[in-house]
């Protein structure tokens, strides 16, 4: 058994126009893993899941992003999602005219490099639907268009399963979710959790890990990692906030 970590973040310093926002963040994540990011507003939890996917709004100035061994700040994007990274967005945007169906066709060709033959596809596609318990119509809708708050999130969880990458990143994934696609979203991510995927979720509050259960937890404050623990430490902060834990860093 390899113990290469599926994703390690060393030593992170990352800006965007100019100022910097990661401070020297390290973290690693082996497969089979949940992991959980918190933190307030403006700590640095968005731009964390940019500079993983390789944003070009970013500029890394420091530290490393190694993913399988390897590093990936030299990769684009897409070869990044080649490479089996996956990132759930906090805000999908809308491709009116582009059916899901032929949207995820094209992007699961562009991961695998080469084309997959119709039928395989439509077999997969069902299989994936039928899975998550989404209705086939869905399929035949334009990509996010129209789409209610838990409908787009739905559709990033049929990506996910489609595309089955290594290390998916779930961007406040339950951002504008209402109780029921909240439930929704947690039970699709859940059945298609497995122990060869590593699993970063980013969120600012702790209603998410109730549904999705992490075996670690880690505080982003200021750009860095203040405090990391097991799946108490987010019902601790639900009671007890971020105050502390901000005023202790600034004390340091």
């Amino acid at each position: 058994m390899s113990t290469t970590p599926l994703l390690e973040i060393r030593d992170l310093h990352a800006t965007i126009d100019g100022k910097e926002i990661l401070k020297g963040l390290s973290l690693s994540i082996n497969a089979g893993e949940v992991h959980a990011i918190m933190g307030p507003n403006g700590s640095g939890k968005s731009t964390l899941a940019n500079v993983l996917m390789g944003s070009p709004r970013y500029r890394v100035t420091g530290g490393d992003i190694l993913f399988k061994g390897e590093s990936l700040l030299s990769m684009t994007p897409d070869k990044r999602a080649q490479a089996g990274l996956f990132l759930a967005f906090q805000y999908p945007v809308a491709i009116p005219g582009v059916t899901m169906v032929n949207f995820l066709r094209q992007a699961l060709n562009a991961k695998r490099g080469s084309d997959l033959p119709i039928k395989e596809f439509r077999e997969s596609l069902f299989s994936k639907m039928a899975l998550l318990k989404m209705d086939q119509e869905f399929a035949r809708r334009y990509v996010n268009d129209g789409f209610s708050g838990g409908e787009k999130k739905r559709a990033e969880m049929l990506q996910l399963a489609m595309l089955e990458p290594s290390m998916a990143v779930l961007d406040e994934t339950d951002s504008g979710l209402d109780i029921d696609a909240l439930r929704t979203v947690a039970e699709g991510v859940n059945a298609l959790m497995n122990p060869e995927m590593g699993l970063l979720l980013i969120t600012h509050y702790q209603r998410l890990l109730n549904y999705i259960k992490p075996q670690f937890v880690h505080v982003l404050i200021d750009g860095r990692i203040a405090r990391s623990g097991g799946p108490e430490l987010a019902e601790e902060l639900e009671s007890t906030g971020y105050d502390e834990l901000e005023a202790a860093l600034a004390s340091a």
